[in-house]
């Protein structure tokens, strides 16, 4: 183990695969294999919406559509939540797919755990709105939280989503947003950090990950970027400003070509002094949070996330503080 593994190893938690979890992988794995790498384009929208709108719902949530900060979403609302605080989530979708009526399920699980309502914006999709337009809507999503009197905000985001909020945060931590507000933490569940792909387990986990392929994610990529450069801080937050961030957590699984992605983001945040961890999950692959209800590596993950959520909002504020 090198030095620079040995200090990492400290902020990453590994969790061993459970025996029924193993046996459900196993079977999503063979039903996902002829579809492996077959996620391209807008003709993907309709049946990628349609199964994260099969995530287990819960039945103490309550769903209100809304536009903050010029932005339409959706608000999701815990019948037990704190006021003048918000998550705001960031869905999933390599940018080019995904709405927040779709990722409503998953993030009602985060923001009853947490206890607050949370916003899922419909920012806008490539190849129709290439970069930065993703990443400038939610930065005019947040500015709206700030503006309706929101105080303690955090970022959660799944995959690109969690590259939007990466970003955001470091947005946010270098004064592009006034300081009527506190970021207080950002929760990601494998996020997009790179979009060089420079990733190793682009290679060593390419037989792995029963989703994605090399090929697949420079297409997607090439949609949303065009001919931006990767490079920049906004596309790949691995690049940005980390001194000053709150607290960070990130969840990925060991069976994805993105592991490598959370791995280095960990690593650079916790050498610019961020308090920050990772948690890896043995043998689960991408999005495996939306299997609550099947997999307890879901249920403990989304326990773990809204624990730290919980805490970080901790407000002592009352009434309601959203406001047309």
């Amino acid at each position: 183990m090198s030095k620079t593994e040995a200090a990492l190893s400290d902020f990453v938690v590994t969790h061993s695969l459970d025996p029924d979890d193993g046996a459900i992988v196993a079977a999503m794995r063979t039903m996902a294999s002829s579809r492996k790498g077959a996620l391209r384009g807008i003709e993907a929208r309709e049946p990628f919406d349609a199964m994260m709108e099969s995530v287990l719902p819960r039945g103490d949530v309550t769903f209100e559509p809304d536009t903050v900060g010029g932005i339409p979403g959706l608000w999701v609302d815990p019948a037990h939540r704190r006021s003048d605080a918000a998550i705001l989530h960031l869905h999933a979708g390599w940018f080019v797919l995904g709405t927040a009526k779709a990722f409503r399920h998953l993030v009602g699980h985060i923001a009853a755990r947490a206890g607050v309502s949370a916003f899922i914006p419909d920012y806008r999709l490539a190849p129709e709105h290439p970069f930065p337009a993703a990443a400038d809507d939610v930065l005019a999503c947040y500015r709206g939280l700030v503006e309706r009197g929101m105080r303690r905000i955090a970022v959660t985001g799944d995959s690109a989503g969690g590259n939007l909020a990466l970003g955001l945060a470091s947005r946010v931590a270098g004064g592009a947003v006034s300081a009527k507000a506190a970021l207080v933490g950002v929760a990601a569940l494998s996020p997009v950090a790179d979009l060089t792909l420079s990733g190793k387990t682009y290679e060593t986990r390419a037989d792995a990950d029963p989703y994605f392929t090399r090929a697949q994610v420079v297409e997607l990529v090439s949609a949303y970027l065009r001919s931006a450069d990767p490079q920049h801080p906004l596309a790949s937050p691995l690049n940005g400003l980390l001194s000053g961030l709150p607290p960070v957590r990130i969840h990925v699984g060991d069976d994805e070509v993105l592991l490598d992605d959370s791995r280095r983001y960990v690593e650079r945040a916790v050498a610019a002094g961020v308090d920050a961890r990772l948690d890896v999950w043995m043998g689960m692959p991408h999005g495996f949070a939306g299997g609550i209800g099947r997999l307890k590596a879901s249920s403990q993950a989304l326990d773990a996330i809204g624990m730290f959520l919980a805490e970080t909002l901790n407000s002592a504020a009352s009434g309601d503080a959203r406001q047309t």
